[in-house]
């Protein structure tokens, strides 16, 4: 008997649910697109009247797949934050059968609409978009660019090496950025040599996310590059090489160091030793007598005390 109620309960959630889903599938053009119109004013409303409707809106038009992508592509155009990422939501939920007119999109006149749909396909994540993405790398529009690549980064397929590696050239900083980042999460070794270039970068935020995106390679085959890099480099490009070797602390990485501190140039001393306190603060391995046989400078003894504090060891004398 309760089998019975059950089921013919169950009946009753189902039928308005598919009658739903007829009413929609026999909808003309027009009237879909005031239907999807209708539902998303609620599924981006910030109002507190419809708080508990906003996730039933955006799920309503994510179970109306693909057909719902041209005109929530439409409405890229909008200068609403908020309708903006409910776009990029939706879009995201139908995934891979969005892609047909994401891609399309990709042609379109307006920038703001491929940024935004590049930021989508990003999100989305389906290999079946790079080589659509790789052909907007070279937009003229710099945002465009940014995104195209970051999105190539999220997919994190092989086939966007190269279109990555030469966005390190691009002539705006944010780029150059969002190319190291995309470096850093795609599997390949041949961006190794790239990103250590890129930490001489001029834009600091470039330079910095390249520290970050080294630390997620192959760390013999860093070590091998950032040993000889140190043979010519100078500057913040040698700076940020040591910060790397602190960050990977290891034996290797610290006889790098040890080698810099013995370079006999003032600024790579203190840097390397700046590097080996970070990583070792606590002189389980033991530079800490030569680093302060080396360097002499108050303001440089400062530097290397403070660096150490910061890294667990306040305690020791520095004398």
């Amino acid at each position: 008997m309760k089998i019975r109620i059950f089921i013919a309960a169950i009946s009753l959630i189902a039928v308005p649910v598919f009658t739903l889903a007829a009413a929609e599938s026999n909808r003309t053009p027009v009237q879909l697109q005031k239907r999807i119109d209708s539902i998303f004013v609620i599924a981006s409303s910030g109002e507190l009247k419809y708080r508990d409707k906003v996730d039933p809106a955006i799920e309503s038009l994510a179970k109306l797949g693909a057909k719902a992508a041209p005109p929530l592509i439409d409405k890229f155009t909008t200068k609403s934050a908020r309708e903006r990422l409910t776009i990029i939501k939706i879009l995201k939920k139908i995934g891979s059968p969005a892609l047909p007119d994401l891609i399309d999109a990709l042609s379109r006149p307006e920038w703001l609409v491929v940024k935004r749909v590049c930021w989508t396909l990003g999100d989305i994540s389906d290999v079946a978009a790079v080589s659509s993405l790789i052909g907007v790398v070279g937009h003229d529009n710099w945002q465009v660019r940014e995104y195209s690549i970051r999105a190539l980064g999220k997919i994190g397929d092989l086939q966007a090496v190269a279109a990555v590696i030469n966005s390190f050239k691009d002539p705006v900083g944010q780029v150059r950025k969002a190319a190291v980042v995309s470096a850093g999460q795609l599997n390949s070794a041949e961006t190794i040599s790239y990103l250590i270039q890129i930490l001489g970068d001029a834009y600091y935020g470039a330079r910095l996310s390249a520290v970050e995106a080294l630390l997620t390679k192959d760390t013999t085959l860093l070590l091998a590059q950032l040993k000889e890099t140190l043979k010519s480099a100078s500057g913040l490009k040698a700076k940020l090489a040591m910060k790397v070797l602190g960050q990977i602390g290891n034996d290797e990485a610290m006889d790098i160091l040890s080698e810099q501190l013995n370079s006999g140039n003032r600024q790579k001393v203190v840097d390397a030793a700046i590097a080996i306190v970070s990583a070792d603060p606590k002189n389980i391995c033991g530079y800490h007598e030569s680093i302060f046989e080396k360097v002499k400078g108050r303001l440089d003894l400062l530097k290397i005390k403070s660096v150490r504090a910061s890294a667990g060891d306040g305690t020791h004398s520095a004398n």
